[in-house]
């Protein structure tokens, strides 16, 4: 008797990769309050770039603040480097043309002014709970000028759980 040995059906789509890929980055965020990651895709579906939402290099994370409200000086986002732009700068490819980034919260306009220069060519986001700030307006006209292209990511709703631990 002939045994058929069929592969899984219930592995990760390229989309739902890369999504994890950029949620797991997330977590390496030691902002208190939002936590962000941006993972960057070729046409061959080879990471080229990943970040996270986190001070500059060098910057130490107890010695600014990461306080949401107050003078603007004395709040996270003078000196914030999003994620988007983490991934873009972290890049391992010598052009991002065509790619494809995939971010946990709709880029702001500032992070798709970089996304547009990258060449990266389609935003693929999981929340845009700030579709009503100017910012993601901004960010959404850019867009459409340009011809980038952009989708709310469609996953099955699958969950994954990582145990991380050693294996003796």
């Amino acid at each position: 008797m002939t045994q058929t040995t069929r592969k899984r059906q219930d592995y990760l789509s390229w989309d739902e990769y890369f999504m994890a890929v950029a949620l797991l980055s997330a977590q390496r965020s030691k902002d208190p309050n939002t936590q962000v990651g941006a993972c960057v895709a070729n046409d061959d579906n080879k990471i080229v770039g990943v970040g996270y939402n986190g001070f500059p290099w060098g910057c130490p994370d107890d010695e600014l603040p990461w306080a949401r409200e107050g003078d603007f000086l004395d709040t996270k986002y003078p000196y914030v480097c999003h994620a988007e732009l983490n991934a873009v700068l972290n890049s391992t490819a010598q052009s991002l043309k065509n790619c494809r980034i995939y971010v946990g919260l709709f880029p702001c306009n500032e992070c798709t002014k970089v996304i547009i220069q990258s060449g990266i060519n389609e935003i693929i986001y999981l929340s845009d709970k700030y579709a009503d700030s100017d910012s993601v307006k901004a960010s959404k006209r850019m867009l459409d000028k340009s011809k980038t292209g952009y989708r709310r990511f469609e996953g099955r709703g699958t969950e994954l759980c990582l145990k991380i631990y050693s294996i003796e």
